[in-house]
């Protein structure tokens, strides 16, 4: 009875705060189900969840494993906590640059990882997932030959969501309005819906002039976010948290999106209004999910 007061304390409107960017590991961190009931003892009610790349369970390249076993740990969120969890599926670019690394042909790694991708969109079209990611391009420098290959593979994501008309969490170096400005360029080449391309880690751009049409999906530093809805609600909140052990709170600690964004309500930085549009109608427009 307690425990229930105090959540109804932390979330008196229940906002449905989604994260929409953590992850969750048993192998390496505290698991799907101690993390979920931490972030809903704050105030969180929704986890997007992608799956790790498959190092981190320790069979490299099995990709449609790791699919499967994100798929598995939202299942034991939904099944045991109070908290709505949804899996994302992809490759993380990473993935491709370890390939490389063993086999150096950037062809046959490519038809690799775009036959796991196709894998990962029938799992959406069964209703198991809900959007390809994370996939994009690498956060450190790359050759030309395999940045060129990273780009393609980005495409080939794109194809795929827009057969099946689901979002599309992009993993990018660190990206400013030129960057936002080619990705996209790839969703019109593509014709997919750039609303429904999210970016994963991103600033606070905001502005149409500074995302050209993107979703940001802001990382919540504080700075970042008071940033970011000074110019407006267009955008999703996330931590990146990772889930492991070794490094503990990277990149922001999994409560911080239910705190962060009831603290700034409290202190006027928040509406109530940017709050539940935010977490609730962003989150159900991108996504088409009842939270």
């Amino acid at each position: 009875m307690i425990k229930e007061l105090d959540n109804m304390i932390a979330n008196p409107q229940e906002i449905p705060i989604t994260d929409n960017h953590i992850h969750v590991d048993p192998v390496n961190g505290q698991g799907p189900i101690k993390i979920a009931k931490q972030f809903h003892n704050v105030g969180g009610r929704v986890m997007i969840i992608p799956n790790k790349p498959s190092w981190t369970f320790g069979e490299p390249f099995n990709f449609k494993k790791a699919m499967d076993l994100v798929i598995d740990y939202t299942n034991q969120i939904n099944q045991n906590t109070d908290v709505k969890a949804f899996p994302v599926v992809g490759i993380h670019p990473a993935e491709f640059s370890r390939l490389i690394e063993q086999n150096k042909s950037l062809e046959d790694n490519y038809n690799l990882v775009t036959e796991a991708l196709d894998y990962g969109k029938k799992l959406i079209e069964d209703g198991k997932a809900i959007a390809i990611g994370e996939i994009g391009r690498p956060h450190y420098e790359v050759s030309k030959e395999e940045m060129e290959y990273q780009n393609k593979i980005i495409k080939y994501g794109l194809k795929l969501a827009k057969d099946i008309d689901c979002p599309v969490q992009l993993h990018t170096e660190t990206a400013s309005e030129k960057e936002f400005e080619e990705f996209a360029s790839f969703a019109d080449e593509i014709g997919f819906n750039k609303k429904k391309l999210i970016k994963h880690f991103s600033g606070p751009y905001i502005k149409e002039n500074e995302n050209f049409g993107l979703t940001p999906s802001v990382m919540s530093g504080k700075d970042n976010i008071k940033n970011a809805i000074s110019k407006g609600d267009n955008l999703l909140m996330e931590t990146d948290y990772l889930d492991d052990l070794t490094r503990p709170g990277a990149v922001l600690g999994p409560k911080t999106v239910p705190k962060r964004t009831l603290d700034f309500i409290n202190k006027g930085i928040f509406t109530e209004k940017d709050a539940f549009r935010i977490h609730g109608t962003n989150v159900k427009s991108i996504y088409g999910i009842e939270i």
